[in-house]
């Protein structure tokens, strides 16, 4: 018998009366999702703004705030399209997708993939970049990766918070005094203890945040575009890669005796794009001029 086991069943719905119009309740993970995006936008306001103190002679037309609103639009897009094709394409039995194509957009019934969230970030924020540039030459696709990389650990560590909420994405069986006994697990095992593999994520990627913080404060100019970026890269899924050893295989497409889960199989090409970015040889950089507007 396992000592000081938790055992978790909350309900998914935070309420349960529906939304007007909607019909559908407020989700646990759904209002998780939204908070994380919610802090970003705080976090990202404040470091934009704190970039820009550092050139005097440099600005951005029409604004941060401006700016960071059409930044969230592109990122809540690369976020939900990316991750929902990447589960899909990795994870989805594409057979059973194939008797139901409109699935595809039942996003509310789960099926996100953090990995392919990822790409979907990479591809929003190249967009991006290369739009808000004919604003402010000063903001690179590094540069804007190196900044939204800091909100991102944040809003990451929540939405892993909705998916112990939602019972989902959890670890094995454990004899760990702090196992949990989830009631109503998504993948539908058994009512065992189990490693709260969300929370290690979670707690995790809050950790991640507080280490690029301190990066950034002792570099906020961003001489080096790309290091905060692949500091974030290498930590976060060089985690995910270890903490997949804790967790049963998810993908309809590999075995549970594989050598590897599609996880970890999709973390490998991140990882050497962290170490890339990392070691990469930086070159002078010249700040072109531009006239000064206010930074609102």
């Amino acid at each position: 018998m396992t000592l000081a086991t938790f055992y978790w069943d909350p309900d998914r719905a935070m309420f349960s009366f529906p939304i007007p119009l909607l019909e559908r309740p407020v989700l646990w993970y759904g209002f998780f999702f939204a908070l994380g995006f919610f802090l970003g936008y705080g976090i990202i306001v404040y470091l934009l703004k704190r970039y820009f103190l550092h050139f005097p002679g440099v600005s951005l037309k029409g604004g941060v705030v401006k700016a960071v609103d059409r930044l969230t639009v592109y990122m809540i897009a690369g976020t939900l399209i990316g991750a929902r094709l990447g589960d899909l394409l990795f994870y989805q039995d594409w057979a059973l997708l194939a008797h139901d194509p409109l699935s595809v957009f039942k996003v509310w019934e789960g099926g996100l993939a953090s990995h392919g969230a990822a790409v979907g970030i990479l591809l929003a924020l190249f967009l991006y970049a290369k739009k808000i540039q004919r604003d402010c030459l000063h903001l690179s696709f590094l540069r804007v990766l190196d900044l939204v990389v800091i909100p991102a650990s944040v809003g990451c560590g929540f939405i892993r918070l909705g998916n112990f909420f939602n019972q989902e994405i959890i670890g094995t069986a454990t004899s760990v005094p702090w196992g949990v006994i989830f009631g109503h697990p998504a993948d539908g095992g058994p009512l065992i203890p189990r490693h709260p593999a969300q929370l290690y994520e979670a707690f995790f990627l809050w950790a991640v945040f507080g280490i690029l913080m301190l990066y950034w404060k002792k570099h906020p100019d961003l001489k080096n575009p790309g290091r905060i970026a692949g500091l974030f890269v290498t930590l976060v899924f060089a985690f995910r890669f270890l903490v997949e050893f804790l967790k049963p295989e998810q993908s309809a497409h590999l075995g549970v005796n594989g050598l590897l889960t599609m996880g970890q199989y999709l973390s490998i090409p991140f990882l050497f794009l962290g170490v890339y970015l990392l070691c990469r040889k930086q070159s002078c950089v010249l700040y072109p001029p531009n006239q000064r507007e206010q930074v609102e």
